[in-house]
């Protein structure tokens, strides 16, 4: 039986008293410099190491020896060429890995989309696999993760970057690059093989960069602008568990792209992401030359590690010219109330893009319910009455090896076969102990055509994503996507705990035509046969 991770409804941790202060932190103004950029061709190196980004010492698993691991960046449809090398020797964590590119689609190369057991096997110590495909017609923001156990909590994971030389958006900013791009990540004091029944994490990282409660004064992050000057920040959450709400201090943001979809321009003040979301949004330095707090409040079901008390959640919204140390005020003290919040059905495509189906619940081709609950018996996430339980064999690899129909692929009770060229609903009704859940799709993004806390449906120009919340009881979020994509496709929540507890499903399309669409090569050949060997001692 597999134990659940996390199904945060209890109370977190207390993690002491405060007593870091704000006052006297070095300062380090290079958030995310050019030096950690790559791609689209690069060498990822999977290895162990030291590392203390709050100031709590732990072994974690890195790509290219930081957190987070570099930017990966390419122009509209270049090929990527990401040679990973899979260096651990440290037996206390995972020692095999696995990436997946979160949001691009994997047209036609299905066998590098990543996720362990359902496209590929592990890699294993000392092993290199080449994960090369194209992104065709995709622009945006995205990002990388191991998807191996919940080996991406250890460190493994980053952002990744498409960039349109004819961004219909491009006259509303100035300034695109690395240093733009902004990661919020939890962080924990233990390895992700040692988590407690219900993990709690210990702080939030912006840029890898962050305190904890009743811990030293680490460095905070530190955003650089010039007064005057309009930045296209890219704003990825990188979470394995909570979600945050972001603000900066006395600045507005404008959304102008959700998970590789341009929208239409929407001004807020703040945003609440989830683990897996991402927004571009529009920030003007149009205030007096000074330091301003930026925040990232965390929200989990168990609470924990909320608030600015001693400078946790929060880095620093630095102006040139400006003193280099942080906001002299106390972030915990008359804090900003927001008054023009993120509102998901207010976002709407910049391009009108057509919903599949008809414009009525339950009006497309293929109408799906996920029932989720959580089975207190063996402490698994049902899915429709069954817990994801990984096969010992890839479903990709099951239908490349002759199943013809969903129904002969295992895991029994997880695989849902779709027809081509369909378009199919899901519904996923909110109220799962430990939520609300984001949930993310493999292969597609989608068009949400009831958001969570609104009880209406949008058939004419709803937000277009790759991972929804799911929302609280009462919800019924709809979602609308159409089968042009063969292979098998891992539908799961990306509170990466809970996908380990079971919450998840593959969605088998096409898979007549899998092994004529999605041709795999002699490296991915080998990596079951190796990995096989590996677990069992034998190689």
């Amino acid at each position: 039986m597999l134990q659940l991770r996390s199904f945060v409804f209890l109370v977190a941790a207390v993690f002491g008293s405060v007593s870091a202060q704000t006052s006297g932190t070095t300062v380090t103004t290079d958030s995310l410099s050019a030096s950690r950029q790559v791609g689209p061709s690069a060498n990822l190196v999977i290895a162990n190491k030291v590392v203390s980004p709050d100031g709590f010492t732990r072994l974690a698993t890195l790509v290219n020896g930081i957190f987070p691991g570099p930017i990966i960046r390419a122009q509209k449809d270049a090929t990527f060429s990401l040679n990973v090398e899979d260096r651990l020797t440290n037996g206390a964590l995972d020692l095999g890995t696995s990436i997946h590119w979160h949001g691009l689609f994997q047209h036609h190369t299905n066998f590098v989309d990543g996720p362990a057991f359902v496209t590929q096997c592990p890699l294993i110590p000392n092993e290199n696999f080449l994960y090369s495909f194209q992104a065709k017609g995709q622009t945006g923001t995205y990002w990388y993760h191991s998807h191996f156990k919940n080996q991406y909590c250890d460190g493994l994971r980053g952002a990744l970057i498409i960039d349109d030389p004819n961004d219909p958006q491009q006259h509303l900013y100035d300034v695109d690059n690395a240093a733009t791009v902004i990661t919020l990540a939890d962080w924990y004091h233990y390895l992700s093989t040692q988590a407690p029944a219900i993990p709690a994490f210990n702080a939030t990282l912006i840029n890898g960069k962050g305190r904890f409660l009743g811990g030293p004064q680490a460095d905070f992050a530190f955003i650089n602008v010039k007064q005057g000057v309009r930045y296209r920040f890219r704003l990825v959450s990188i979470s394995c568990d909570p979600s945050f709400t972001f603000s900066i201090d006395n600045h507005t943001m404008t959304v102008i792209e959700v998970e590789g979809t341009n929208v239409q321009p929407l001004l807020v003040d703040s945003i609440r992401i989830f683990a897996g979301q991402r927004y571009s949004v529009v920030v003007k330095a149009d205030q007096p030359i000074n330091n301003y707090w930026l925040r990232a409040l965390p929200i989990t079901a168990g609470g924990g590690n909320t608030g600015f008390s001693g400078g946790i959640n929060v880095g620093v919204f630095h102006y040139d010219d400006a003193p280099e140390a942080p906001p002299t005020t106390d972030p915990a003290v008359n804090v900003p109330v927001s008054v023009k919040p993120l509102v998901e059905t207010d976002l709407h495509p910049l391009v009108p893009t057509p919903v599949p189906g008809n414009p009525t619940p339950g009006g497309a081709d293929i109408n799906i319910n996920l029932d989720v609950i959580l089975n207190f018996t063996e402490f698994m996430f049902d899915i429709n009455g069954t817990p994801f339980r990984p096969p010992t064999v890839p479903v990709l690899l099951q239908i490349l090896s002759g199943a013809k129909t969903a129904s002969q692929l295992v895991p029994a009770g997880s695989i849902y076969g779709l027809e081509p060229n369909k378009s199919v609903e899901l519904t996923i009704p909110g109220g799962a102990v430990g939520g609300p859940h984001p949930v993310h799709l493999h292969g597609h993004n989608f068009h949400v055509v009831r958001s969570a806390g609104n009880p209406s449906y949008n058939f004419v120009n709803p937000v277009i994503r790759d991972v929804v919340t799911i929302g609280d009881a009462g919800d019924n979020v709809t979602i609308r996507f159409f089968t042009d994509n063969p292979g098998p496709w891992f539908f799961h929540c990306h509170i990466d705990w809970h996908l380990s507890a079971g919450f998840a499903v593959v969605f088998a399309e096409d898979v007549p035509d899998v092994p004529t669409q999605d041709i795999t090569n002699d490296a991915w050949s080998a990596l079951c046969p190796a990995f096989n060997k590996f677990i069992n001692g034998t190689s």
